[in-house]
């Protein structure tokens, strides 16, 4: 559903600019110009949805109406033979104007770092991107900064409720609003799923569940906090379930996939592959549902906001407000929802990968 919408609005924005600039090429010089303006906004708009969706290199807070931004900058760290760090707020760096490092020339390109000349020129391939040689950029992103904010966090949240439940078994502080959510994790998650191992991949199922969740909830805030919006991160997440699946796994796990038990051995051989194309396309879904469905949410909220622009008027000023807020308030639910299901399906395979077949064993006998 988010989807549907997601694509429903931002093509709205695409079709918009699309139409205006058809007009401009048909129409007279006074509807030329009215078009003109409409492109204007249609095209800020996209471009302010692309920038809330992109990681970035500084931390903004707002941005004034004079198109000032007001926030902090960030740690810029790149190897190109030997590391190199500053500041980005560098002078002309933020602007995408080539900026001197060590004799070499740089520029920030859709917070993408290429190396290039003193003029800052960037060669542009067949497919839109720029061809220069891309340093490793190992910066202190805004995304890297919340990852790092979210789990210093964690632990100091988690090792103070540690530290509370040796002095008393009742929950105190933090603790009894996190409680219930650490035994809903335990009894309708990993007990189902996994069944009487549960415990030793129970500190796993907590943490990417409470990650998840701070950083959908954080994600609700107007500062272009997009982390599990971003298909790298849910991609290293997938990729640790994926890790404790396979190295976890029993041998009838693997006897299942290989050589599934009570089918012909045609059938076997042909199930092989279905079955090897499964373990890969598990972790698949998990990265792009989490994905997906965030960056959806973001996309809706900020084309619904963005169509007040342009349409303004009267009945645009009261009823995207009023959606906004209606799906804004869908997004809290389906902030706490998404880290709900990623951590179901993860202790999902993980049961898949443990189980084991006592009905078969007892038929071998």
């Amino acid at each position: 559903m988010f989807k549907k919408f997601a694509v429903l609005f931002y093509s709205i924005f695409v079709l918009n600019l699309v139409s205006a600039q058809h007009g401009e090429a048909t129409a007279g010089a006074a509807p030329a110009q009215e078009l003109s303006e409409k492109d204007k906004v249609s095209k800020e708009n996209k471009e302010f949805i692309d920038h809330h969706l992109l990681d970035a290199h500084d931390f903004t807070l707002m941005v004034d109406k004079d198109g000032h931004h007001i926030g902090f900058p960030l740690p810029v760290i790149f190897y190109d033979n030997g590391f190199h760090a500053f500041m980005s707020n560098k002078e002309g760096f933020m602007h995408g104007e080539p900026t001197e490092v060590d004799g070499s020339f740089y520029v920030l390109h859709h917070e993408k770092i290429y190396k290039t000349d003193a003029a800052g020129t960037l060669t542009i391939g067949e497919d839109g991107h720029p061809t220069n040689v891309k340093p490793l950029d190992l910066s202190i992103t805004k995304s890297v900064l919340i990852i790092l904010l979210v789990s210093i966090f964690m632990l100091v949240l988690f090792a103070g409720m540690a530290k509370s439940y040796k002095k008393s078994v009742v929950p105190t502080g933090a603790a009894r609003f996190l409680e219930p959510l650490i035994i809903f994790v335990r009894d309708e998650v990993a007990i189902p799923n996994i069944g009487h191992k549960y415990k030793r991949f129970m500190g796993y199922l907590l943490t990417v569940f409470f990650f998840i969740l701070f950083l959908n909830v954080l994600g609700l805030m107007p500062f272009g906090i997009n982390v599990t919006g971003n298909i790298t991160m849910t991609f290293f997440l997938a990729i640790l379930t994926y890790l404790i699946t396979t190295f976890s796994a029993n041998k009838d796990y693997w006897k299942h996939i290989f050589w599934m038990p009570g089918v012909p051995v045609p059938m076997k051989l042909i199930m092989l592959p279905i079955e090897l194309l499964g373990t890969i396309t598990k972790p698949f879904a998990l990265m792009i549902r989490l994905f997906a469905n965030m960056t959806a949410g973001h996309i809706v909220v900020m084309s619904l906001i963005g169509l007040i622009y342009v349409f303004k008027n009267f009945v645009a000023g009261v009823a995207f407000p009023f959606l906004t807020l209606v799906i804004y308030l869908l997004e809290v639910l389906v902030a706490f929802l998404q880290a709900y299901i990623f951590t179901m399906l993860s202790a999902l395979f993980i049961g898949m990968a443990v189980q084991e077949h006592e009905h078969e064993h007892h038929a071998a006998h």
